[in-house]
């Protein structure tokens, strides 16, 4: 009797049944991870002009900025640097064990956030040190969500899967901005409190359903390549991160020497990781997958695509909060609210396209929607080019959702591509490596952004904001060093549903005639003063996205046909969930031996049962 005839006609090990639809209980779970990642992800960016308000601390004062930014990037900059590495864990320990432990640790962290009690900066601190720790219970859910479907659902139905999971974590980060405009008005806390029960009852879940039926590999960790790994990375990041900030006269800080010391030694660590991972002998960064041409297509193509689309929702929430909407009658204090309602329609195409190209992805190949989501997400981003500033609503809204369409297209098909190349050994791996690449560039985005819509800025707002005060009655000598302020603090303002006239004038408005005091600190001064030079950086910004995704488009086309696995179709751990699947009873859980080779390792066949 073969191994698999005793699989499919006896329990593998008696008394754990697992039922006809774990595929389905795995998907559930891990689409609900997702979610709740995401959207503390998001959550944050709308409630910050109320968490700092909560802890009694202004944003904008120039020691206080770096408050601001590691608020929202410190959870991305974590999981990006890490999810890598637990992906490995994963393969190690179990994907199941990781992912529920990340389960555990996001909670716990969204506990500790909700009992805040501090305030200044040691509250900041405190919201900054949790929500790091948010970040790496995140990465262990983004390392290991995907590898744990992809071990659960046969090859052509993990496109339809995967995109399900893609649909959790695009609807998450927009869920969160419209959650998080909604609840931190009532109290800021809140928005911490709505993850902790589900994150426990998620944990819950995933302890007693979810089992690790994929190929587990025994080995040592790969300490260097973690150390090297882990400091390139997160020099790079904070140095982008700091590169926001304006340094010497300059409006960002690109010529910081500490940024620069940060950019080119990061930089130079991860030359150095590259080196190290082809001498290990269990490397943490699996270099052989690269060579698989549809894995290093794909990450090329998701990586573009994650930079030309990071940074494009920040520009977008500006746009709304900083122009349309006080335009539109809305308060600059409502505006966080009604950004996240407006930008529905980014998800909305999202979330129509996901699912349709993940089940047709799975019959018709991967291709034509990744090149073809891809080129569309491309046009719109040349569309939003042309479409004027104060634009009539609904072409906005078509533009935006054409854009979410596109994306939509090419993330599933994309996803699943490069996990179905990956050898089954290797998915956790696989898996962090993608979530690494795509929260780097989601972080690079904002930076590459930012620093495009500045030298827009920069540009164009000084002259306009000089002459826009001076005709209101601001004495020159006042509105010259005014209008010279760097840009990203009235990018800030507007991002945060503050008031940038009030913030930039201060106490100059009361020495103005009230009619001129009315008009600058109204709905319309400003919006009507940064029009054009906004739109000058927004054609730059929108450029860079237009050719990212072109390239991504170009990667997708190169992917080349799926590799053949000889001797097994697909992986032991999917033939074993397969069988049981169609009966009553669970697999046993797979540890492949440590054995020689470029970490492709897997058996023949299932081992025999004693």
């Amino acid at each position: 009797m073969t191994a698999k005839s005793d699989v499919a006609g006896a329990p593998v090990q008696a008394g754990r049944a697992l039922g006809p639809h774990y595929k389905w209980i795995a998907l559930s779970n891990t689409t609900l991870g997702m979610l709740m990642a995401t959207i503390n992800q998001s959550i944050v960016l709308i409630a910050l002009p109320d968490i700092f308000h909560g802890i009694g601390l202004n944003p904008l004062s120039p020691g206080n900025t770096s408050y601001l930014l590691w608020m929202f990037m410190g959870f991305l900059v974590v999981s990006a640097v890490l999810v890598v590495s637990f992906g490995r864990l994963g393969d190690m320990f179990g994907r199941v064990r990781m992912y529920t432990l990340g389960f555990a640790i996001f909670s716990v962290a969204s506990i500790f956030l909700t009992v805040t009690w501090m305030h200044g900066a040691d509250g900041a601190m405190w919201l900054i040190v949790w929500r790091v720790v948010q970040g790496i219970g995140g990465a262990f859910l983004f390392a290991n969500s995907a590898a744990i479907v992809t071990d659960a659902f046969p090859a052509n139905q993990r496109g339809t899967a995967l995109s399900v999971n893609s649909i959790a974590a695009i609807a998450g980060s927009f869920m969160g901005l419209i959650l998080g405009g909604v609840l931190a008005p009532v109290n800021w806390h809140l928005i911490f409190l709505v993850s902790a029960p589900i994150g426990v009852f998620g944990t819950i879940w995933a302890y007693f359903m979810l089992h690790d039926i994929g190929i587990r590999k025994h080995a040592e960790m790969d300490w260097w390549g973690n150390l090297l790994f882990g400091g390139g990375l997160v020099a790079i990041l904070v140095g982008i991160t700091y590169g926001l900030l304006p340094y010497g006269g300059h409006p960002m800080g690109w010529t910081n020497p500490w940024v620069l010391s940060a950019l080119f030694g990061g930089l130079a660590l991860l030359v150095v990781f590259v080196y190290v991972e082809t001498k290990v002998a269990e490397p943490l960064f699996r270099i052989s997958l690269f060579r698989i041409r549809a894995f290093t297509a794909g990450n090329i193509a998701s990586l573009m695509l994650a930079m030309g689309r990071g940074g494009m929702q920040f520009m977008l929430i500006i746009w709304l909060q900083g122009i349309w909407l006080p335009l539109h009658g809305y308060s600059f204090s409502q505006t966080p609210l009604w950004a996240g309602i407006y930008l529905v329609p980014l998800t909305v195409g999202f979330l129509l396209a996901a699912p349709l190209s993940g089940v047709l992805s799975d019959k018709f190949g991967a291709k034509p929607f990744t090149v073809g989501g891809a080129l569309l997400t491309g046009f719109t981003f040349l569309l939003l080019i042309f479409v004027p500033v104060n634009f009539p609503y609904w072409e906005f809204a078509v533009v935006i959702a054409l854009n979410g369409f596109g994306s939509g297209l090419f993330f599933s098909p994309n996803w699943a591509e490069m996990m179905n190349s990956a050898p089954p050994s290797q998915r956790g791996a696989a898996g962090g490596m993608i979530a690494t690449f795509q929260n780097s560039a989601f972080v690079l985005s904002i930076g590459i952004f930012f620093t495009l819509m500045v030298a827009g800025l920069s540009s164009k707002l000084p002259a306009a904001l000089f002459s826009g005060l001076t005709a209101q009655g601001v004495p020159a000598h006042t509105a010259a060093p005014i209008s010279h302020l760097p840009p990203i603090g009235v990018l800030f303002s507007s991002f945060l549903g503050y008031n940038p006239m009030q913030q930039l004038l201060g106490p100059l408005l009361s020495t103005l005639p009230p009619a001129h005091a009315a008009y600058l600190a109204g709905r319309e001064f400003f919006p009507h003063l940064i029009t054009a030079p906004f739109h000058a950086g927004l054609r730059v910004a929108f450029g860079f996205a237009i050719a990212a995704n072109v390239v991504a488009a170009i990667a997708s086309a190169l992917t080349g046909p799926r590799p053949s696995q000889p001797g097994v179709p697909d992986s032991v751990g999917y033939e074993l969930a397969a069988v049981a699947a169609e009966g009553s009873f669970e697999p046993s859980e797979l540890v492949v031996p440590d054995v020689p080779g470029d970490g492709a390792e897997r058996p023949d066949k299932p081992p025999e049962p004693d």
